[in-house]
């Protein structure tokens, strides 16, 4: 026997499973079984008895009062009672783990993919630019830029200038290209950076863009980064 409140949630749903499953028999005992070996009333057949103030005064009525009580206790209010206690333990225990599910597979998805190593994230575009962010290995944002190597501005050898300044200042290990528009051309570029600079030991890998732009204009990127413009965040959310 113990406390029901004192069940972890897992144990809980466990074991109602297990009953389910014709695998356990679980009682709920509403006394201590100290208490319920005691002759006489139980605890909660006197508190109905004192609520409607029944007691033995000698009267023909009294008996009969007394067993209504035994009766309405052991037949009806346990019985409801057990039942409601089984769907609150079974709510609360659902809501817990479903919290800790949760807690788990956001510590999940906010993990760095590649493990704690300074990236450099790649937003590819022609006209408007590839964005660009770089990452420390907490994550934390340490620089933002725009480079223009594609049509039509075609400042391949300043961007490629602009990039190695920044994985040297910075410590870049890894290059992050999103799978966008001009990702072929600019995953062109990352492989020449590395290339030209093998001192760097700069190694490049193609990301899905999925949910981006998306999350670059959300309420969350907002309260995250509110002095970024929303084009540098899709870059952040690549590194």
């Amino acid at each position: 026997a113990e406390p029901f409140t004192a069940l972890p949630s897992h144990r809980v749903l466990a074991m109602l499973r297990g009953e389910k499953e014709n695998v356990l028999d679980l009682v709920l005992e509403p006394e201590e079984p100290e208490a319920a070996e005691r002759p006489g009333p139980s605890t909660y057949e006197n508190m109905i008895a004192r609520r409607f103030e029944i007691a033995d005064r000698g009267r023909p009525g009294d008996k009969w009062l007394a067993d209504t009580v035994r009766w309405a206790w052991r037949t009806r209010i346990q019985v409801h009672l057990g039942i409601d206690l089984r769907l609150r333990l079974r709510t609360a225990a659902e809501d817990e783990a479903v919290r800790v599910f949760a807690s788990n597979l956001r510590d999940l998805l906010l993990a760095a993919p590649a493990g704690t190593r300074a990236t450099l994230g790649l937003d590819p575009g022609f006209r408007t630019g590839v964005k660009v962010a770089v990452v420390d290995a907490t994550g934390k944002v340490v620089a933002t830029d725009v480079i223009h190597p594609h049509v039509p501005a075609n400042k391949w050898d300043r961007a490629l200038a602009t990039l190695a300044h920044l994985a040297k200042e910075h410590a870049v290990d890894l290059i992050a290209i999103g799978n966008g528009t001009a990702s072929r051309e600019t995953d062109k570029l990352a492989g020449e950076l590395i290339d030209k600079h093998p001192e760097l030991k700069l190694t490049k890998v193609m990301v899905s863009e999925a949910g981006a732009s998306v999350y670059s204009a959300s309420a969350f990127a907002s309260q995250e980064l509110p002095d970024m413009d929303v084009s540098l965040r899709g870059a952040v959310s690549i590194a």
